[in-house]
């Protein structure tokens, strides 16, 4: 698509609110897939992975969550650098169906039970075209956003986690509200897959809506590279880098919490509607606090904000799993799912607007896409499967909180080059100066 073409495309600006509801649909979807996969890891290990010991079927699942992270380096250079190439819209609009067949082929995919070995081959070719789906949805989504104003980059590009936290409350509702009313057998033969469907019923109207979206402003201005990976790689990595090691602590905080309700079967001995709870309440803090965050990034800066939260991962974490261990109850994993949540709050709606600065307009959708992409697989998805392999290793119920404190002093090393390099294109569309 020519520049000109493009430009022709753009017509009256939308609302904000149109913006990010349009942008935030195919977050949204993603979140809620995982989510829910995450949530009933148990009962879907039951279905996929039967076995004579629960741990090993536990971790087959787990494995299965994270192996789909790892073609999300490869979704994000795919759709990512098609973002660059055709648009904003195009790649947004590719992302989001590609994900609704992933979740389609979830939610129906029969059981062990009913086709044998072919049912956690088949899960596992759903999770992986879920993983390449979403692997340039983000990237594709924040560039969109912050590409349509110049003085609320933070506040809108921060409901990417915003509507991350209102999935998670979709989510944890299910979880709540199936396994309180269906017995174990119900849950797993049929129960679990009432969320995915939801989701199916989603899908159609996110691909909608994003199919009538017009073309970003600062895009239809520029003209696309033809090949914006080589560009990133030659001309960016540092960039990229940066990208990587600051999105460290959002990712593996984002499944920590997520693992929470597994956590507090599996260590804790908790009955399952607890950790259901837990990220029920997490996930309201995160998805009222997140648009906060970005909107004080927009007026005092984003790297205070990045740093100090960051120091907070690395500073609680380790009391949090602590107190937990200590005093195994609702009110304790209540509390640590809305800690965590709340300091993730602030790191992760500030995060994405910092990320879509590191790059140039031309080179924003594969820049952002696959830096974080990359920081998802190394650090997000396989944070479930490290938790519990490192409890099953050292027999230390705490040792999930090593983990993230590691990815927490990660993070703040990032961030501290982020801020002594002082690029100029890093605030150049920002109203204030790096601090």
């Amino acid at each position: 698509m020519t520049a000109a073409a493009i430009a022709s495309s753009v017509r009256a600006r939308p609302s904000l609110t149109r913006v990010i509801v349009a942008a935030s649909l195919g977050n949204a979807i993603e979140w809620f897939d995982f989510l829910v996969y995450g949530y009933f890891a148990v009962t879907i290990a039951k279905v996929f992975f039967p076995s004579g010991n629960e741990t090993a079927s536990l971790l087959a699942t787990l494995g299965t969550f994270s192996v789909s992270f790892v073609v999300r380096p490869i979704g994000a250079i795919v759709i990512g650098a098609y973002t660059d190439r055709a648009g904003r819209k195009a790649g947004l609009t590719l992302s989001i169906l590609l994900m609704v067949i992933g979740t389609t082929m979830t939610a129906l995919m029969p059981g062990y039970a009913t086709i044998g070995l072919a049912a956690p081959i088949l899960i596992l070719l759903a999770r992986l075209l879920q993983g390449f789906s979403v692997g340039g949805e983000f990237g594709s989504a924040v560039t969109f956003l912050v590409e349509q104003t110049a003085s609320r980059k933070g506040f809108v590009a921060s409901w990417q986690w915003a509507s991350t936290g209102i999935t998670g409350f979709l989510a944890s509702g299910f979880g709540l509200v199936l396994s309180s009313i269906l017995s174990p057998e119900q849950l797993t033969d049929w129960g679990w897959r009432v969320p995915f469907l939801f989701g199916i019923l989603v899908g159609p109207v996110g691909l909608y809506i994003r199919r009538r979206l017009d073309e970003t402003p600062e895009y239809a201005e520029i003209k696309p590279t033809r090949t914006p990976v080589r560009d990133v790689l030659r001309d960016h990595p540092i960039e990229g880098l940066l990208a990587i090691g600051a999105s460290a602590v959002s990712n593996s905080s984002a499944y920590i919490i997520l693992y929470i309700p597994t956590y507090a079967m599996t260590e804790l001995h908790l009955p399952q509607a607890t950790g259901y709870v837990a990220t029920f309440v997490g996930a309201v803090i995160l998805g009222i606090a997140s648009p906060f965050a970005g909107h004080f990034s927009d007026k005092f800066g984003r790297g205070g904000i990045l740093s100090g939260t960051a120091w907070l991962f690395f500073l609680t974490t380790y009391a949090v799993f602590y107190l937990m261990v200590a005093d195994p109850s609702l009110a304790t994993a209540i509390f640590a799912a809305g800690w965590l949540s709340l300091v993730k709050a602030g790191y992760s709606g500030v995060l994405p607007s910092q990320l879509a600065e590191l790059f140039p307009t031309r080179i924003r959708g594969i820049g952002v896409s696959l830096s974080f992409a990359l920081a998802v697989t190394i650090f997000g998805g396989f944070t479930p499967f490290v938790a519990t392999w490192l409890i099953a290793e050292t027999g230390n119920s705490l040792s999930p909180s090593f983990y993230m404190m590691f990815t927490a002093a990660l993070s703040i090393i990032a961030l501290v080059f982020v801020r002594l390099r002082r690029y100029p294109r890093l605030y150049a569309d920002h109203p204030i100066a790096a601090e």
